[in-house]
């Protein structure tokens, strides 16, 4: 019996875990990074469609569905990372101009 109402209580919790699963972040700037931005709108979508596929098929994909999102999930952060990436250079890139602007510039034809 009790065994029974383990079983029961655990398939419960993972129904439950896959109905109230988070939707991926969308924290990309659409101003900053369109593709990137557009791209995670993408991918929140997907797993919505994945979340109501489950929902219609009572969570009888033989955890497929559920691997899906989680890749969905990662492919989220990549994005993030990829925005966070793109965000350093451009950084690196402003502070180097600055610098090269800041500096006199060298005549060859004198010597040092």
């Amino acid at each position: 019996m009790k065994r029974i109402l383990f079983s029961t209580l655990v398939a419960v919790l993972l129904v439950t875990g896959f109905v109230y699963a988070e939707k991926p972040a969308r924290d990309v700037s659409g101003k900053r990074h369109p593709n990137l931005a557009a791209a995670q709108k993408f991918v929140q979508m997907a797993f919505e469609k994945i979340s109501a596929a489950q929902k219609s098929n009572e969570f009888d994909m033989a955890g497929h569905a559920h691997k899906a999102k989680e890749l969905l999930e990662q492919a989220n952060n990549e994005l993030k990372l990829a925005a966070e990436q793109a965000n350093k250079e451009n950084n690196e890139k402003k502070e180097n101009k600055g610098k090269t602007q800041n500096q006199a510039p060298v005549n060859p034809g004198q010597g040092h």
